[in-house]
């Protein structure tokens, strides 16, 4: 990076001033600023005006400070002496240019009433305070950033509309706002009705699923699906942050009782409903996916708050599927059951020759953004549920498909609850997220990953390590 190029206006009202201007100038130069000062730059048989008004002018000053005081303030006003000559070349740069980023008043004294101590010309414009020793650094901060037109707080690039939006004049919108907020607020104040009204959220929300029902007819269908997902985010952010809010004010009982029978609720809009007779594989894809990610994020949002027994809860307790399914009359399932095949993204795939391993893995590593649980939390998730499933589910035919460890390979050590249980007593909480005892029960399973008798999942070149991921070799090794 160039360092940029600065003159200090100052007004040389005594001699303390002066040294106080050499030595802000000073910290400025040694901050990789190119500060021009007419103590170090004016010599003898100069022009001092001409002086001024280049550095004014000049091109290659990208930015000007006036270090005001009262002197310096009565100077410019007046336009009398060196000040005077500056103020006129700088009102006249700040009125006519647009630029407005040149010239910044720097203010080092206040009037009597308080008022800090501008010219007239600047009256209005925001300025840098240096008058108050004990918010001298945080200040002197604030100029260099000006300087180096690094802000602190840099406005965001323009995102697109929700798709929800943009979408055609049928676009479904959930009613679920206000008991969103109902439940929240109730929960964050640990209420008495924080999980009546969470409960009636979540019964609103899987109620309303049946808005997000795709027409079979439409063409091509894997966009209808793409196009649902897109326009259920908001809502799903919802969701995210009622498991939030459970996880950091509420864990309890009840309250990983309610998600369970949330998750419950929402089996059925996976599968073929009862009164429809004409089906295929893939009508009910983005039902699959929202349901799928939903999961996801409510198991990472308890690992990555340590909620390891609601965690546990999720995982080890079954689900129960009233009347006629797919699974059996009143059957039970496993958490299994919240990933299954997507066969119209594949479709998708082949139709857009994108040649991606996994548009699903792509759309839920681009989703994750703008929400506390990050990406890292979910593919942790995704794995100790690999994980759990295999653990406990020995010989089943179908296990759970870790979708999001396609990108494992950026994990450089263990996921973060598995390297934090280095710590004998942090495992010790810990290894009920994997339904153990003790860290040698996963031995056989890791043997039979190692002999190739159960097949870690691949993506062509693309796979993950159980063993790496795990930290094995270091788990409860400290104290």
């Amino acid at each position: 990076m160039r360092a940029p190029k600065l003159f200090v206006s100052y007004s040389w009202s005594s001699t303390d001033r002066e040294a106080w201007v050499v030595q802000l100038s000073t910290e400025l130069h040694e901050s990789g600023v190119d500060v021009v000062l007419d103590k170090w730059d004016l010599k003898e048989g100069h022009d001092s005006h001409a002086f001024m008004e280049k550095m004014v002018t000049d091109p290659e000053i990208k930015k000007v400070i006036l270090v005001c005081d009262q002197a310096y303030v009565e100077k410019a006003n007046r336009r009398s002496g060196g000040v005077g000559t500056e103020a006129q070349i700088i009102s006249g740069e700040i009125y006519q240019k647009q630029d407005q980023e040149k010239f910044v008043a720097v203010v080092v004294e206040r009037d009597d009433e308080g008022k800090p101590c501008v010219p007239a010309y600047y009256k209005s414009r925001i300025f840098v305070d240096l008058s108050d020793p004990s918010a001298y650094s945080e200040n002197f901060e604030r100029l260099l950033r000006w300087i180096f037109d690094r802000p602190l707080y840099v406005k965001p690039e323009l995102g697109d509309p929700p798709s929800f939006l943009t979408d055609d004049v049928n676009a479904v919108v959930l009613t679920t706002s206000s008991r969103f907020k109902r439940a929240l607020e109730a929960i964050r104040a640990n209420k008495d009705h924080a999980i009546p009204a969470t409960v009636e959220y979540f019964d609103m929300l899987a109620e309303q699923f049946e808005r997000l029902r795709i027409r079979s007819d439409s063409d091509p269908f894997d966009e209808a699906v793409v196009r649902s997902i897109e326009g259920f985010l908001p809502y799903r952010d919802q969701a995210i942050n009622i498991f939030l809010g459970l996880a950091l004010y509420l864990d309890s009982s009840e309250a990983r009782r309610a998600i369970h029978r949330f998750f419950e609720r929402l089996i059925p809009y996976m599968s073929r409903p009862e009164q429809v007779t004409s089906w295929r594989e893939w009508d009910s894809d983005n039902f699959k996916f929202i349901v799928h990610e939903l999961f996801l994020y409510a198991i990472a949002t308890l690992v990555r708050y340590e909620r390891f027994e609601s965690a546990d809860y999720l995982m080890s307790t079954e689900y129960y599927i009233a009347g006629r399914s797919d699974y059996g009359r009143d059957a039970m399932v496993s958490f299994e059951i919240f990933r299954q095949h997507m066969k119209s993204l594949e479709y998708r795939n082949e139709r857009l020759e994108a040649k991606r391993l996994s548009l699903r893995a792509d759309l839920l590593q681009n989703r994750a953004k703008g929400i506390a649980v990050e990406f890292r939390h979910l593919m942790q998730a995704d794995f100790i549920l690999f994980m759990r499933d295999n653990l406990h589910r020995p010989g089943t035919q179908w296990h759970w498909w870790p979708e999001t460890l396609l990108y494992a390979s950026r994990q450089a050590g263990a996921f973060e609850v598995f390297a934090r249980s280095r710590s004998a007593r942090y495992f010790d909480k810990a290894k009920v997220l994997l339904g153990i005892d003790s860290k040698e029960a996963l031995q056989p399973l890791l043997g039979t990953f190692a002999t190739g008798v159960i097949v870690i999942p691949r993506w062509q070149f693309e796979s993950f390590g159980p063993t790496h991921l795990l930290g094995y070799q270091e788990l409860a090794t400290k104290p």
